[in-house]
């Protein structure tokens, strides 16, 4: 676990976390199917958004498997609008997808839109207080205080933790984390 001062530039501790997340895939090429082995741990709802990986980020897709296995409902983010919280949408494991605004797979218009119970979010950088260091596009912020019941779950490699991450009011909390170590709920 790394100490991030608090003056740290978030452009350069975004660059850095990259950086460490590549060397983290590459060192841990099961880190996703071990991770979905603690699928039990998270939170009991009926209906889990996940997303679809980019570059180095954990690949979910272990996972949806196996709850799609044990009957959940899975759903995928789409932003249909810049600057507003994402909308979610029924996904069937699969099923064609195409880009959203921003370019990410998504499920296609014609699909049901629903509400999570549990958010599974990529991120760069986590710290045992539920911080959460993403992307900078303030999608998942956004959409978690759209959805404020909503279980929020980090999905990272185990190494993406840091001892302290400086976060902004407008920055939100998760709930927990599950990487291939395991599900820890953020106290």
């Amino acid at each position: 676990m790394r100490y991030l001062s608090p003056m740290t530039d978030k452009r350069e501790l975004r660059a850095r976390m990259r950086g460490a997340r590549k060397r983290l895939a590459v060192e841990n090429p099961d880190a996703a199917v071990r991770a979905a082995n603690h699928a039990d741990d998270l939170p009991g709802v009926v209906v889990h958004a996940l997303y679809r990986p980019i570059g180095s980020e954990l690949d979910p897709t272990p996972l949806a498997r196996r709850l799609a296995y044990e009957g959940y409902d899975l759903c995928l983010p789409v932003v249909v609008e810049l600057n507003a919280p994402m909308i979610f949408r029924r996904w069937l494991l699969d099923q064609p997808l195409e880009p959203d605004l921003v370019g990410v797979p998504a499920p296609p218009p014609l699909a049901e839109i629903v509400t999570p119970e549990l958010i599974l979010t990529p991120l760069l950088a986590f710290d045992g207080a539920g911080g959460r260091l993403g992307q900078g596009g303030g999608y998942y912020d956004r959409t978690f205080v759209a959805l404020p019941d909503a279980h929020r779950i980090g999905f990272a490699y185990a190494g993406q933790e840091v001892e302290h991450l400086p976060l902004e009011p407008h920055d939100i909390r998760l709930h927990g984390v599950l990487t291939e170590t395991g599900y820890r709920a953020v106290p």
